[in-house]
């Protein structure tokens, strides 16, 4: 899958060559790898629930890609590492407001 990186949007090419705009709800690094929440960028904000993806970035020809978490396990993982993250960043967007 090509990429291009914006602020938070990023647009992906998939094999068949249809291309997706996603934006990027956090990132963290497991074991050395980069994994990205990626919900559709036109997602409505008030949905009850929001489709979130988690891929792997993996360098392939010395260009980033990114790939499915095959694994149930590392999936787990990183879905939970994840998600502490987000809760992180909202607990702070929420001190700092006045």
């Amino acid at each position: 899958m090509d990429q291009e990186y914006g602020a938070n949007i990023i647009s992906i090419t998939d094999e068949d060559g249809v291309e997706y705009e996603l934006e990027v709800l956090s990132s963290v690094t497991y074991k050395g790898a980069e994994y990205l929440a990626l919900t559709p960028a036109d997602a409505d904000d008030e949905a009850e629930e929001l489709e979130v993806s988690i891929l792997k970035s993996v360098m392939d020809d010395g260009e980033p890609i990114l790939v499915a978490v095959e694994d149930d396990e590392e999936l787990e993982t990183v879905y939970d590492l994840l998600m502490q993250n987000l809760f992180e960043e909202e607990e702070a967007e929420e001190d700092d407001e006045p």
